[in-house]
């Protein structure tokens, strides 16, 4: 069917500006007049203008009697912008088609309820699925308070994320893994990681790929500041967002010295939900996390991990060394009921597997 063919063709046209639009959802609109598509739009960077308008102003007159595709229900409160709902009643649009409604209270349900009211006809439900994946790290925040988070973890073909406690770092996946990591950490407003992988890999937890100038929010989770001021995160500071998330009982001293260095700091309750609730609070939709072994372990175990990519390389490390996902996490990503395996890839030598958090 059209719909189905036009909607598809909406959520595309969303996922091209992930990582962009926090603190809103990245929406994807189409205004379609028989077979010809005559706007277009996506939710521009730093969240406005939202999608709906963009592609009004690229249809302009030819926007009424058309049909709008949308990912998401159109918002029906004043904000920084007029509301969605009333520019597509006053451009004449004569019908709507939306993958789902926007939990926000301060639409839930309005926007629909305004585009009806107007005679507008209200289709919902086509693309639900995908568009609910789309937008779970804008759901999430607005129903729970925190950001969703995608797991990435790289294990050795046998199993392993490091050697031993004083080995050196582990080039595990190849040139082709790391940049396919590159882009998945393009589609995400912060990269976070926990401090014993900021001690072990020194990394620098930005996007390096051709085309992509992208910064997202470095976090590092380190409740007893350890983090050392000679570190990459620490001495690039000053150019590239960092946050540190630690604990009500860390070293002033400490705090004051990385403050002093562009380091952004700021203490929050125990647990990781507590962290990503922090992040919630400042906006952030999406994390992407490469945190290791043992954070990786208590997100699975915790349910906060709604995406999990696990790269296997091909070369075994041949003795014994540190896994990268405990026995625990194993068990709760096969267990049907918590995780869902999709579609895997190959890039290179590195297999990649996925898996998705059940939704409620």
């Amino acid at each position: 069917m059209n719909d189905e063919r036009f909607m598809a063709a909406a959520l595309a046209l969303g996922r091209r500006n992930f990582g962009l639009t926090a603190p809103n959802p990245s929406v994807g609109a189409l205004l379609v007049k028989g077979e010809r598509v005559v706007g277009a739009g996506v939710t521009a960077p730093g969240g406005r203008p939202h999608a709906e308008a963009l592609a009004l102003a690229e249809a302009g007159a030819a926007a009424r009697g058309a049909t709008a595709y949308v990912t998401l229900e159109p918002c029906s409160h004043h904000g920084q912008t007029p509301p969605c709902a009333e520019a597509l009643i006053a451009a004449g649009v004569a019908r709507v088609v939306c993958a789902m409604a926007d939990p926000d209270p301060r639409v839930a349900g309005q926007g629909f309820a305004q585009l009806s009211a107007a005679g507008i006809e209200v289709l919902v439900g086509l693309g639900a699925e995908a568009a609910a994946r789309d937008h779970i790290g804008h759901v999430l925040r607005v129903t729970q308070g925190r950001p969703s988070v995608t797991l990435k973890i790289a294990r050795t073909a046998d199993g392993y994320a490091a050697g031993d406690e004083h080995d050196a770092r582990l080039a595990i996946t190849g040139e082709i893994a790391n940049r396919r990591t590159q882009t998945f950490r393009s589609l995400h407003d912060a990269i976070m990681v926990g401090i014993g992988t900021a001690l072990g890999d020194d990394p620098l937890l930005t996007v390096r790929q051709n085309g992509l100038d992208q910064k997202p929010l470095r976090v590092v989770l380190d409740r007893r500041l350890r983090l050392p001021l000679a570190s990459r995160l620490v001495s690039t500071a000053a150019d590239l967002p960092t946050l540190v998330l630690t604990g009500a009982a860390a070293s002033l001293e400490a705090e004051a010295a990385l403050r002093a260095r562009s380091v952004e700091v700021e203490r929050v309750g125990e647990g990781l939900l507590e962290a990503l609730r922090a992040l919630a609070r400042r906006g952030i939709t999406r994390v992407f996390s490469e945190g290791g072994p043992t954070i990786g372990a208590a997100l699975i175990g915790t349910g906060l991990a709604d995406e999990v990519l696990l790269f296997t390389a091909a070369k075994p490390l041949g003795r014994a060394g540190r896994p990268a996902l405990s026995a625990d996490a194993l068990a709760a990503l096969a267990d049907p009921a918590r995780y869902g395996e999709r579609d895997g890839a190959s890039y290179g030598p590195d297999a990649l597997r996925r898996w998705e958090r059940r939704l409620a």
